[in-house]
């Protein structure tokens, strides 16, 4: 989903219910990636609703680095559990 090819060990973080229901597996990799080269992969949607017309739109309109505080702020309430993880992994819980 970043649109660059990430490489190094990957360490799985675990599995995680979404409050939609949906499950998300997560991953956490140590890497060199400029947030400037992330391209999102895209979706389709009729947009203006009722209007038959489709359009194209971006999943993640922008992409970034920030601390773990940051992060716990910025990120879906349901995707918080990933942080803890991610926190515990590194040894910061």
């Amino acid at each position: 989903e970043l649109g660059t090819k990430v490489e190094g060990p990957f360490a799985r973080l675990g599995d995680y219910r979404q409050p939609g229901g949906k499950i998300v597996s997560a991953w956490s990799v140590e890497a060199d990636i400029d947030a400037a080269v992330i391209r999102s992969n895209t979706f389709t949607m009729e947009w203006p609703p009722r209007s038959g017309s489709m359009k194209e739109f971006p999943e993640v309109d922008r992409a970034g680095w920030f601390t773990l505080a940051e992060a716990e702020v910025k990120i879906l309430q349901g995707q918080r559990p990933m942080l803890s993880d991610l926190a515990g992994q590194l040894g910061v819980a």
